[in-house]
Parts: C-alpha cells; structure tokens; sequence
C-alpha cells in the first residue's frame, strides 16, 4: 500500500471513528424532538460517560476535576507542566442539535488519537469536556470554565431552575461538584497554567454554508448583556369596558418597547456598529388567558449581543430609557432581574495567525468569521489564556433538532487544528499518518 493509499485509509477509519461517537452519544440523549444534554443533568452525564467509556476502548487516560469536567490525554504524557489544551462543552439545549459541544470535545479525542505513538508535544496537550456551558437552564452560560478558573460568582449557585424546581448549586452537588470550593471562588486552574485554549466548534449561523467554506477561523465572540425576565405591569381589564385612553395594556407596552428598539438598532446597524437583539421569551400569565381580558402582565427576556463593549452598554441605556417613557406613556410599570452580563473575548493574533498558515500549507484559504455566540473559549481568552477557535460549517443553524454537520467537513477542521498545532507548538512530531484530510 503506498503512503498516499494508507493516508485516504487512515482517513476513513478516523471519520468513521467520529461518527460512531455522534451516533453513540446522539442515541444515549435524544428525546422525542431533539437532543437534550441538560447542564448537571442526566443527559449531560450521559454523554459523560459515553466520552469516557470511549477514550478507554482508544487507551486514553481519562479523569474527572472536583468540578466534574473531564480531562483527556495521552496515557504515557502525564507532564504537569501548563498544557495546551483542546476542549468545549457536552451539554445542550432542550430539543437542540447534537453537534453543539460535542464537535469540539470529538475533535480533541480525535487528536489525541491521532498523536499516538508520535514523540511528544511541547507543551502537552489535554483535552477539557466542559459542564454547563449554554445558559438555558439556569439562566448562566459557561458555568463550568468560570468555575474552572475561579471565576463563579457565588450568586450563581442560587440560580433556579427554568421549570422552578431547584437551584444551580443543588444540580452541581448531586453531579459530584465540590460545590463548597465553588462558593469560595476556589480556582483549581491559574490562566498562567495554560498554555493556550483551542475550540472546535459548528458555526451556529448560515455564513459559512452561504459562502461554502468548509472551516474557518474565529476572529472573536460577541459578548452580551441580558435579562432572563422582566416583568411588565399594567392592569387587567374586560375588553369591552375599558377605552384604550384608559388602558394599561401589558402586551402593546411591551410591542411598543421592542418596536422602538428595533429602530434604534436599525440605526446602530446604519453607523456601522455590530450589534444583534433579541427577546426570545414574551409570554402573558396562563392562569389569566382569555380573549375578553386586557392582559395586566407580560414576562419577557431581553439580550443584546456585540463584539464591542462600548456598542453594548450604549443600547443597554438606550433599553432602560425606552422603559421608563413607555411606562409613562402607557401607564405601566417595569421590574427587572439581575442584568447578566458576559463580555467580548478577541481571539489571539498568533493562534489566527497559525491556523491561516496551516491552511496555506494545505493549499487552501481560511476565512476569517466572527462568533456571534457565545463560548467557553471567551472565559479563557478573557482570563488572559491565549485562545484560538475553528468553526466548522452546519447547516439549518443550531439550538434547534435539525443541526447537519457533514463529517467530511468536521474531517477538514480536525486536520486544520492539527496542522496548526504543528506550527505553532514546538514539536519534534514527524508528519503524522493519522491525519483527517
């Protein structure tokens, strides 16, 4: 067998490697309309288990930290020197897709198998599933590399549930956290003793299949600022009673609200500001449904997304000043939640710099995309970690059952976060056999 035949081999035997997982992990978490991988919950643990039992069947020594994210290496690599490390998150959305956080954790496996036998990497290289990183359950994102790093407030752990049963700290405790050091802001990792973070991920937006770049590099991630749930006050009424000059109308209080910001962002748009918003929860009281009733309260969230901090918390006063004058124009009263807040990360110019030449050395380009979601590679880059991302294309979007990422185009993003480890980590890695693509 030439070389060439037994790469397009090895090839194969990788991609079908990965799709097993996808298929394994997918079976062990979907519910009747999608994937449910719920932070601190069952099925989150489930795909868990199905990374470790995997990394065993490939002789991976796999452990779990005190706050329950499991950590990936080489049996034979056990240097504690600070390590560059490969990671993302397994847990979902309710009813989402089954490649969000699982692509990135499948990605660092893969490499990891892929090094076998090979001399060792300088640095190392570790590979990091995350817990808790989407925010819809508890209303906080990337719970488990702010923990990591020390960075939880300890507020977070009073965080209920969406359904209302249980808080954040009571999920952690019967997944196994050490929920004590969480509250203490205990970090059992220092930024200085990572080298770097790379995360593999599906693009979550339609660029890239519009544009047909099978990967691409992440340049930044947009940071956001938002409400999980405000309350707009008015006053119930018979819907034939009461004329509109005396109505405190809940609903049209809050379409007038949304209506002015999305002028205002039509503007901000027009100035050239990169800046998405968006109230994905409106919902009247159930217990007072009824189409003779003027609705007296409407719940709603609110989140504003951008990659520049000065952008963000200029269209956050822009929110609570269209609040008050429509709660004296309409008669009506706002009462807020806690504003969560995440900032802007900038991916590191070296890391970008590195995946672009690996593409070149491939004979390829790399466009360059920004991330409008959010991600655990924005705490470390954040924490002062340098940070790199890959995103993947997928087509129909993300956070919802119908994510479709083609395992050829996962192939070619392993293969490029390959090659960049090779230039940009000192290695006496020869040419590896195992490559994706």
């Amino acid at each position: 067998m030439s070389p060439r035949q037994e790469l397009i081999r090895q090839k194969l035997i990788r991609q079908e490697l990965a799709a097993a997982i996808f298929d394994e992990v997918g079976a062990l978490t979907r519910d009747e309309a999608g994937i449910t991988r719920e932070a601190y919950g069952e099925g989150e643990e489930r795909a868990m288990q199905a990374i470790e039992r995997r990394a065993a069947l490939l002789g991976l020594a796999a452990e779990r930290d005190r706050f329950q994210n499991l950590w990936l290496r080489l049996p034979e690599d056990s240097r504690a020197e600070p390590p560059v490390v490969i990671g993302s998150h397994l847990d979902s959305v309710p009813r989402g897709g089954n490649f969000d956080g699982l692509a990135g954790v499948v990605a660092g496996l893969l490499l990891l198998d892929a090094l076998r036998g090979q001399a060792m990497t300088a640095p190392p290289l570790r590979v990091l599933a995350l817990r808790g990183e989407e925010s819809a359950f508890y209303g906080k994102a990337c719970i488990g590399s702010l923990a990591l790093l020390g960075q939880l407030p300890a507020s977070a752990l009073s965080l209920h549930h969406r359904s209302g049963r249980g808080t954040l700290g009571e999920a952690m405790a019967r997944s196994g956290v050490d929920v004590d050091a969480v509250a203490r802001s205990e970090a059992l990792l220092a930024p200085a003793e990572i080298a770097a973070y790379l995360e593999l991920h599906i693009e979550q937006g339609p660029v890239m299949t519009a544009r047909d770049w099978p990967s691409a590099v992440v340049t930044g991630i947009r940071g956001n600022l938002r409400h999980n749930r405000i309350r707009c006050l008015g006053e119930a009424g018979h819907s034939g009673a009461v004329p509109r000059w005396l109505r405190k109308d809940a609903v049209l209080a809050v379409a007038e609200l949304l209506s002015r910001m999305d002028e205002h962002w039509r503007v901000l748009l027009q100035m050239g500001m990169d800046l998405v918003m968006t109230a994905g929860i409106c919902t009247t009281a159930p217990e007072s449904h009824a189409v003779s009733v003027i609705p007296g309260e409407v719940s709603f969230s609110f989140e504003v997304r951008s990659q520049d901090s000065a952008t963000l918390e200029r269209f956050y006063e822009l929110f609570r000043e269209e609040c008050r004058t429509v709660a004296t124009s309409r008669g009506v009263r706002f009462a807020f939640d806690a504003c969560l807040a995440s900032p802007p990360a900038v991916m590191d110019a070296g890391w970008i710099g590195c995946i672009e030449a690996a593409g070149h050395a491939r004979g390829t380009s790399v466009e360059q995309i920004a991330s409008g979601a959010g991600h655990d590679a924005a705490v470390f880059a954040n924490a002062g970690v340098p940070s790199g991302m890959i995103f993947v294309r997928n087509a129909n979007g993300s956070h919802n059952p119908d994510e479709a990422m083609a395992i050829g185009d996962f192939a070619d993003g392993v293969d490029l976060m390959l090659k960049a480890l090779r230039k940009a980590v000192p290695s006496k890695i020869s040419t590896c056999p195992h490559a994706l693509a």
